[in-house]
């Protein structure tokens, strides 16, 4: 890593969330932001690879790869989802809070989000610029990342399948992947990070610390602020008790066998 390589993805982030702001502003869908933030985030990291002159290394072009991959699926998702659906309900939510102050309010939280991409990017470069040379540790970061890549997609399919064959019926999706997990797309997507930490094994303890930074971030969000929490405050408020059910019988999160639902007997 160098300054540049740190600088200039940095610049390009800040500006391309001020950019989504504004699209935001003029369409009223929310969406288009998290479809930025996917293809923002995976070309300020290969902008910083550029950068760092790693760019055409081995391992450079692995990451690369992943990182296209996963950027282009998840910003093609995002944007069809976008293009077919509403507002997104955590955004609108967000937008109703913030009242009078939710253009401003709404760009400081675009800001945050480049700076959460600035994070990755740290990861992406110090699991990446260690060394010039492939090594199992790259190989075995490339199956984590083809693994959650799919995993994620399958979990994004079904929901629009079960979406697309149950108009009008406020259900719950519990087939495939969503009977083990709640949210198996963000599952995935946190496996997705893992991933440039098990690369980074192949680039000493520093870069190890710097890699792991993205899935212990991400985690965090996903988990305990901007993923899980306002999405099942949304599906309680949609869903009421066929979703709290669905709370006691799968996990949140790591994938599991579905519990079995015990009702309680009223004592009369």
């Amino acid at each position: 890593m160098n300054a540049l390589s740190l600088i200039i993805p940095l610049i390009f982030l800040s500006l391309g969330m001020a950019a989504a702001w504004a699209v935001q502003r003029k369409t009223g869908n929310s969406g288009w932001v998290d479809m930025a933030w996917s293809a923002l985030t995976g070309l300020a990291a290969i902008i910083g690879l550029a950068f760092a002159g790693v760019l055409t290394t081995g391992p450079g072009l692995m990451a690369t790869l992943i990182l296209a991959l996963w950027a282009g699926r998840l910003a093609i998702h995002i944007g069809g989802r976008s293009r077919l659906a509403g507002e997104d309900p955590r955004y609108a939510a967000l937008i109703e809070e913030w009242g009078d102050k939710a253009p401003q309010q709404l760009f400081k939280f675009l800001q945050i989000q480049a700076v959460v991409s600035f994070v990755l990017v740290i990861s992406v470069l110090a699991a990446t610029t260690g060394t010039t040379a492939l090594t199992n540790f790259h190989y075995a970061a490339l199956a984590i990342a083809a693994i959650a890549i799919l995993g994620e997609a399958v979990s994004d399919r079904q929901l629009s399948e079960f979406r697309r064959e149950n108009k009008g019926f406020k259900g719950i999706c519990d087939i495939g992947l969503w009977r083990w997990s709640r949210h198996p797309n963000y599952f995935f997507e946190w496996l997705y990070w893992c991933a440039w930490g098990v690369m980074a094994l192949a680039s000493g303890p520093v870069a190890i610390v710097l890699a792991l930074l993205a899935p212990a971030l991400m985690y965090y969000l996903l988990v305990h602020v901007s993923g899980i929490p306002p999405l099942e405050k949304h599906m309680l408020a949609s869903r009421g008790e066929l979703f709290r059910l669905y709370q006691m019988r799968v996990n949140a999160f790591f994938p599991g066998p579905t519990r079995p639902l015990v009702l309680k007997e009223t004592v009369k």
